[in-house]
């Protein structure tokens, strides 16, 4: 049998090696230089004012919806299909997820649908750009309310008008675990125009210490969200040939879009329009409607493929459904979507000879070889 094909795979190299012994050999392995040195050319990259690095995603979706005022009572209004920090990280702050479907064509909060769920209670919008598709932002800052944008999936995307994803101002949170565009290993970056966000989320993450570490005397409610110095450091050099990372993506999803494209009925995400550029992040498929998902990942696991379902709907997980009441048919277009997806194998190295043989392997596995 061939080798097996992974869903992801880093791309490392000696740059990067160099980057973290080198901090291991300083002996000064957290909340060193390699911190601001990271968060200044990370924000410099997006042309951004501020950013500051944390643990993970996760922890920088948390930390921007406290910084935007996010508390006990307050509804979010967010996307249902998405990795489920996202919601999650409403409910640590005692506020509700309030889920609005998504668009058909682009997977990303259908904007109409959000602001028709905006209450009195309402306090933020959290947009998922899922899957590296920029979410529509302009219709939602129309409402007016603070936005805080789930930009985990999508470094390297571009909105309509040219401006990177994370740099229209919001705070938006880019998430670096190995099978992201870049990574830390793990952590994540939320980017800022608000110097003063940046002051409080700098605090908050080191246990609620002034940034500059002036005061052992806590101030304030904080965690333990640090990223540390051997991470930033892997993540300065990732940072450093982001555009060759960012360009292999592409290619493979290319390659995929060839070898994929004769498949009847099989749906592919849609492609770049109107100055809109994704920031590759999975190749997810959405099966045709009939076909048994878990016998086809199966198929393809038979022949050393990995394939995973990519994903589910948050509001029918168990947890969301026994604690809010939500049900099948709340949101039709996410759980068609969420009941159809697809990730196929998707990392830079992923060569054509691969990606044809996984699009022969599906394609036999859909009946339709």
């Amino acid at each position: 049998m061939s080798e097996p094909i992974p869903l992801a795979r880093p791309l490392l190299g000696d740059a990067e090696e160099q980057a973290v012994l080198e901090v291991l050999r300083s002996g000064h392995l957290s909340l060193g230089p390699r911190l601001p040195e990271f968060e200044e050319r990370f924000a410099s990259r997006l042309g951004v004012a501020h950013a500051s690095a944390v643990s993970s995603g996760t922890a920088g979706l948390h930390l921007a919806l406290r910084a935007v005022g996010v508390s006990d009572g307050d509804e979010v209004i967010t996307s249902p299909f998405s990795f489920v920090a996202s919601a999650n990280t409403i409910l640590y702050e005692r506020a509700r997820p309030v889920f609005a479907d998504i668009d058909r064509r682009t997977l990303t909060l259908d904007p109409a649908a959000a602001l028709a769920a905006i209450t009195p209670r309402t306090r933020a919008i959290l947009p998922v750009h899922i899957f590296g598709w920029p979410a529509e932002l302009a219709a939602l800052e129309a409402s007016g309310l603070p936005i805080v944008e789930d930009a985990c999936e999508a470094l390297g995307a571009l909105h309509a008008d040219g401006t990177p994803v994370g740099a229209s101002g919001h705070p938006a949170v880019f998430a670096f675990y190995p099978n992201k565009q870049m990574t830390t290993g793990e952590g994540g970056i939320v980017t800022l125009a608000d110097g003063a966000l940046k002051e409080r989320i700098d605090s908050e993450r080191n246990q609620g210490r002034a940034p500059n570490m002036d005061w052992l005397d806590h101030d304030r409610l904080g965690f333990n969200y640090r990223l540390s110095d051997v991470a930033c450091a892997l993540g300065i050099a990732q940072l450093a040939r982001l555009d060759e990372l960012l360009s292999a993506r592409s290619r493979v999803a290319d390659h995929y879009r060839a070898a994929l494209g004769a498949i009847e009925e099989l749906e592919l995400p849609c492609p770049d329009a109107g100055g809109i550029v994704r920031g590759w992040f999975v190749f997810t498929v959405l099966l045709p409607h009939g076909v048994d998902r878990n016998a086809t990942i199966s198929a393809l696991r038979d022949q050393g493929i990995a394939s995973k379902p990519y994903l589910p709907a948050i509001h029918l997980m168990s947890f969301y459904r026994e604690r809010f009441g939500h049900r099948r048919g709340e949101f039709p277009v996410c759980e068609d979507v969420a009941e159809r997806s697809l990730a196929l194998p998707f990392f830079p190295q992923l060569r054509e000879d691969e990606v044809a043989r996984v699009a022969q392997a599906l394609a036999a596995a859909l009946g339709r070889a």
